[in-house]
């Protein structure tokens, strides 16, 4: 395979483990949070604004790694 090639499967599959893990990361998040509020139904705003904080530092990280992904993509041709 060719360079290039192989830059692009590797931006691809980077990529694609990125959006998993992200949405995995929300998933998890979700899912105790929402356990945590039927626990505690008084907390539920607090819960929420946690909540909200947390999903957006997981679609941070999310966002990172696929900007690193399409630099390794566009690096090849320079």
């Amino acid at each position: 395979m060719e360079a290039a090639a192989l830059a692009y499967l590797a931006a691809g599959i980077g990529a694609g483990l990125a959006s998993i893990g992200a949405g995995v990361g929300i998933g998890l998040l979700a899912s105790s949070s929402m356990d945590g509020a039927a626990r505690q139904p008084e907390a539920t705003d607090d819960i929420r604004g946690l909540m909200i904080i947390s999903a957006a530092l997981v679609e941070g990280v999310a966002l990172f790694a696929l900007i690193i992904c399409l630099l390794l993509a566009i690096t090849i041709f320079i």
